[in-house]
């Protein structure tokens, strides 16, 4: 969401962006909370990639990468206390490095699809990659989710983590402003990873981020159609054969995408073509924290609530994963995982009927995801 923001601290702000990278760790403290950074590799160029794991005293464990602040782990304990992987991902850099399904990344600069990768703004066009031809997505060729971001070891509240920041320049994958993002993940002994964004601009332009794990509570192996999934929407955002939204909102009743009640993800997905790939209205008031989802797989006692500030949600089944060679030795087939993303609607861009995804100069970008695991 954005408030106003003094255009002077903003531009600040923006200036600090080439802070120095922090080589603390922090150690374990009386939160029993730690944060590790361990070296990840290289990029062809020799720029040196660094992971961060944060572990909590319940025993999760969440790393994240500089290279596209990709959460490469998250393991949580189930009901007998065994603790496994629960998103999918690689074991090393190389993989990351090559076009992959967004493996937990931060995408943006605007996750989702913008119709024909174009839009116009204050009276300007501007054309961006078609990456999903024919339509631009989750930021381009080269979008956050492929780039280096720096990395601060932070603690807040009870809480631990990791500050990730990059200066997204003007004109990058054709967007306009010199953007200052910065993604803060945060793990606590309430088993809850929150995800803080903000983000500031010189120059008029769209933000819209999100997180892209993808999320099988069962562990290694298998796939999410027998997990349950409730989603607090009652509407939704009617799309295309192309999957850009048509601008209306139209009930989920009587229609295969009702998840008002806990539903098993399986028992209806062969009534939608293609599988689920949907953006959701979430019930409450946009810019509020609020209940989005709740996942969770019967067999291991796993759940995941997912609450946020964002109007929308979309919920993506894996439909294209397609034997990918991930970690652990497992290959991930179709179904293998799914997405729970808080964002925007899809082409708010060319949608002004939607909540505006513009940020302005003098403005400030913040929202915020928590994914909180528990057992049942």
């Amino acid at each position: 969401m954005i408030r106003i923001l003094p255009y002077v601290i903003a531009a600040l702000i923006l200036g600090a962006c080439e802070h120095k990278e922090t080589r603390e760790t922090v150690p374990m403290p009386a939160a029993n909370i730690s944060v590790e950074k361990a070296p990840y590799g290289a990029l062809k160029d020799g720029t040196p990639i660094d992971q961060y794991t944060i572990t909590n005293n319940a025993g999760v464990r969440v790393s994240i990468i500089t290279w596209g602040g990709i959460v490469t782990n998250v393991e949580t304990p189930d009901r007998a206390g065994r603790s496994a992987r629960v998103v999918l991902g690689f074991d090393s850099l190389d993989p990351y490095l090559e076009r992959h399904p967004y493996f937990g990344c931060i995408t943006g600069r605007y996750c989702n699809r913008i119709a024909n990768g174009k839009f116009a703004l204050d009276g300007q066009g501007y054309t961006l990659a078609t990456n999903n031809a024919p339509h631009h997505l989750h930021g381009g060729e080269n979008g956050f989710d492929r780039q280096v971001w720096k990395a601060v070891i932070v603690r807040k509240e009870g809480a631990a983590g990791v500050a990730f920041s990059r200066l997204s320049k003007d004109g990058e994958e054709g967007y306009p402003g010199n953007v200052h993002a910065t993604c803060t993940y945060l793990l606590n002994n309430r088993n809850e990873l929150r995800i803080d964004y903000e983000a500031i601009t010189d120059k008029a332009t769209h933000v819209n981020l999100t997180h892209h794990s993808y999320w099988n509570l069962a562990g290694p192996g298998g796939t999410v159609l027998d997990h349950v999934l409730k989603l607090y929407a009652n509407r939704y955002t009617p799309a295309d054969e192309t999957a850009i939204t048509t601008g209306k909102v139209d009930s989920v009743a009587t229609t295969p995408l009702d998840f008002t009640s806990p539903v098993v993800i399986g028992d209806r997905i062969m009534s939608v073509p293609g599988g689920y790939d949907h953006n959701w209205v979430v019930d409450g008031e946009a810019g509020v924290l609020r209940p989005h989802a709740e996942l969770s797989d019967p067999k291991s006692g796993r759940v995941l609530e997912v609450a946020s500030t964002e109007p929308g949600i979309q919920f993506y089944s894996g439909n294209f994963l397609d034997g990918v060679k991930g970690a652990d030795r497992q290959t991930y087939d179709k179904h293998g995982g799914c997405c729970l993303e808080p964002q925007h609607y899809p082409d708010s861009p060319n949608k002004p009927e939607f909540p505006s995804t513009v940020l302005r100069p003098g403005e400030q970008y913040q929202s915020t995801t928590i994914y909180r695991f528990t057992i049942r």
